[in-house]
């Protein structure tokens, strides 16, 4: 009995059977007392140790893993923060570095400016440190180089003449015995120059631009008008009052005016008068404007017999087709006379003698 009784477990029973009360306070007492020596079981206990250290340790891994995690985030935080500020940092390095390139560039800039300038004061220097005789044969030179333009561009004598009085007094101010052959050859071409007839091409092509100007203004010659004083007199007395005049003086005065605006007299001083349309005037006084600027490039040109022979022309139109009476129309006259009387075609000495004699004065002293 007592083996069956340390056994109940390993009794199974239909699932049908329903024990009776007597029957199962036997039972509950003996199941009782096997969960007891079950929990006297030292495996159960060493299990449930173990299982409580596993849990105790799973605990303790989730605290320290949440503490993990909150730490990894932190330094994550701050790694952001860094690398923020890294970042700025960078950023401002950069913008510094441009900032100091630039200023680099800058000092470069003026580096350069500065070997610049002073090369350009090295190269003063070099110039100022050469002789008196040196610079005093530059000049003279530059002078005789100028007078020579003078002549051959412009034809101007008298600028040619103050250019090699300029070199000659450059020459007598140095003193030196070995510029008196420069300056014999230099009174020689100022002889020459002296000894040309003298003629003012600067002026008269000024007296030429002058009348080009009041070609326009010219009162034509069928426009003139002769002067009667008594006519002028008569106009200039005060008319009578109209209450005063009849019915047939008023009549008579209304016939005279229509009467004078119908009759025109004129008095012409020449064979035959020049009549002409609006549209001629016109081109006469272009083709007068174009006879004087041909006049003006002959001049320049010094082509005397183109000169001569357009001022001869304009002054035939002129004298044809305008108003001899007028002051304008005279003083355009006697301009152009004048100029027709003037020579200008004149022959020009060159003033090689002189150039080649400064050449040869700076060769030979190379050559010493």
């Amino acid at each position: 009995m007592n083996d069956i009784a340390d056994q109940p477990s390993s009794v199974s029973l239909p699932p049908s059977f329903t024990p009776s009360p007597a029957v199962s306070e036997p039972l509950s007492s003996a199941g009782h007392s096997a969960w007891y020596r079950a929990w006297k079981n030292p495996w159960l206990i060493t299990a449930l140790m173990a299982l409580g250290l596993a849990g105790w340790q799973w605990v303790e891994t989730r605290v320290r893993l949440a503490d993990t995690q909150q730490e990894l985030a932190r330094r994550l935080a701050d790694s952001d923060t860094v690398a923020r500020e890294s970042r700025t940092l960078s950023r401002q390095a950069q913008e510094q570095l441009a900032v100091l390139q630039g200023k680099f560039g800058e000092l470069e800039g003026k580096i350069a400016e500065s070997k610049s300038q002073q090369t350009t004061l090295e190269n003063l220097y070099q110039d100022l440190a050469r002789s008196r005789e040196e610079w005093a044969l530059a000049e003279v030179e530059q002078s005789v180089t100028l007078a020579a333009q003078q002549l051959q561009l412009a034809a101007n004598v008298q600028g040619a003449v103050l250019a090699l009085q300029s070199a000659d007094a450059r020459l007598a101010g140095n003193s030196r015995p070995q510029f008196i052959g420069l300056r014999k050859v230099l009174a020689r071409d100022l002889d020459r120059l002296r000894a040309l007839p003298q003629a003012d091409l600067p002026g008269m092509n000024l007296q030429l631009e002058s009348v080009i100007s009041v070609v326009d203004a010219l009162p034509l010659a069928v426009d003139g008008r002769p002067r009667d004083e008594a006519k002028s007199v008569v106009e200039a007395a005060p008319p009578p009052s109209m209450a005063s005049l009849t019915f047939w003086q008023h009549l008579a005065a209304d016939f005279w005016g229509e009467l004078r605006g119908l009759i025109r007299i004129q008095r012409f001083d020449r064979d035959e008068p020049a009549l002409l349309a609006p549209q001629q005037i016109f081109f006469l006084r272009e083709n007068l404007k174009l006879r004087l600027l041909n006049a003006r490039l002959a001049l320049l040109a010094h082509d005397q017999w183109t000169f001569r022979n357009e001022l001869k022309q304009a002054r035939l139109w002129v004298d044809r087709y305008f108003d001899n009476r007028d002051k304008s129309v005279q003083t355009a006259q006697g301009s152009l006379k004048q100029l027709s009387a003037t020579e200008i075609n004149i022959e020009l000495p060159n003033l090689n003698d002189s150039l080649s004699a400064i050449k040869n004065f700076k060769l030979g002293k190379e050559r010493k």
